[in-house]
């Protein structure tokens, strides 16, 4: 099975782009969302987790999200120090999420596939693009936060520029419709080149 890799800065729509991908019978992994699963459910991510940054990253619901955000998004350091905590967790797992899958290739949505050199293992990679207003509008109308804090956690992504270098395809998704579009001709087009 074919890894396609999916990425794009943060508000980007990345996500709406996998659900597309998901809708056409594509198996998509969201790592983020299994990043998330695993730092909750996995002994040795929370211990990890609590030794970096205290007890304050759990709290009685599992993962102290906003507080954990606030420390790595304001710290490229620690920002570091936790995806080498989380990432490869979340690889081993995409790995076996892989072997349960069937079809010709399968989605691996990833905010971060170029900047952890994660796209060397995919076979295809898909950017998505918009804006930085576009991005900006999104992220304020989406997660109730403030512009100072969304361009804080951009600082810590690569541009556009420097990922379009690496991207097999790029799609702005500025328009849903064109957008659809152009991911059901991709999807022919990956059918097509197993």
């Amino acid at each position: 099975m074919k890894i396609v890799g999916l990425t794009g800065g943060i508000g980007s729509g990345k996500t709406t782009v996998a659900a597309m991908f998901k809708e056409l019978g594509v198996p998509v992994y969201i790592a983020d969302v299994e990043a998330k699963k695993l730092a909750n459910s996995s002994k040795i991510i929370r211990k990890k987790l609590i030794e970096l940054l205290g007890e304050a990253a759990y709290d009685s619901t599992g993962l102290n999200r906003s507080f954990v955000a606030a420390y790595i998004f304001n710290d490229e350091k620690i920002l570091q120090q936790v995806n080498q905590i989380i990432h490869p967790k979340v690889k081993a797992h995409f790995k076996r999420w892989v072997k349960q899958q069937e079809g010709v290739y399968c989605i691996k949505e990833v905010a971060i596939l170029f900047e952890n050199g994660g796209y060397k293992e995919c076979d295809y990679t898909i950017l998505i693009t918009a804006p930085k207003k576009v991005k900006i509008k999104r992220l304020l109308q989406r997660d109730n936060t403030t512009e100072e804090a969304v361009l804080a956690r951009m600082k810590n992504q690569w541009s556009d520029a420097k990922k379009i270098k690496l991207a097999h395809t790029v799609l702005e998704n500025t328009d849903l419709e064109k957008t659809q579009k152009a991911v059901l001709a991709l999807h022919k087009k990956l059918l097509k080149s197993q």
